[in-house]
């Protein structure tokens, strides 16, 4: 309807389709405009690339998409992680989609977890859903969880003590 440049032109009048009469524009107004805009639905950004020659030292965190082809020595949180063949990540992996095709040792904990056949962990699963493809190596256990994402304690079994209470029995 309405262009920023003729708005703020002094004697710009509207055009013959605009049924409003140009007013004074206020402070409130381009804020308001503004606000409209940022809760406007985006479109999915691509997936953030981490190179084959790149070794990162620290924990990531994002709502997208990580592809990791590099090395990682820290946490990563994501919406779809992707461990590419010649990747290794030192730390716990979150992502609501996994898929390993590469070295993680340390926790992976995902609604969807997939091993391919090129994939080494070397840690627990925790997992809604998992695929294991012949030729995968994997040293650990599973745990099927409701909510993997949940970092809390897991439920406790029926008529039983749960693991960190368990745990603490263990040290005494």
């Amino acid at each position: 309807m309405f262009s920023k440049s003729k708005i703020n032109e002094t004697g710009a009048t509207p055009s013959e389709g605009d049924a409003k009469p140009s007013t004074p524009s206020t402070p409130a107004a381009p804020a308001a405009k503004s606000e409209s805009v940022n809760t406007a639905p985006r479109p999915k950004a691509p997936p953030s690339t981490l190179s084959s020659d790149l070794v990162v030292t620290g924990n990531m965190k994002t709502t997208g998409d990580v592809q990791v082809e590099g090395q990682v020595e820290g946490d990563i949180r994501a919406h779809l992680l992707t461990v590419g063949e010649t990747a290794t990540i030192k730390g716990e992996v979150i992502a609501d989609d996994v898929v390993v095709n590469g070295r993680v040792i340390g926790r992976v904990r995902g609604l969807k977890v997939r091993l391919t056949s090129t994939a080494r962990v070397e840690g627990d699963i925790i997992h809604k859903t998992i695929a294991i493809e012949s030729g995968a190596h994997f040293e650990g256990s599973v745990q099927r969880q409701d909510d993997p994402l949940n970092s809390g304690a897991p439920k406790t079994p029926l008529g039983g003590k749960s693991a960190a209470a368990a745990s603490d029995g263990d040290k005494s």
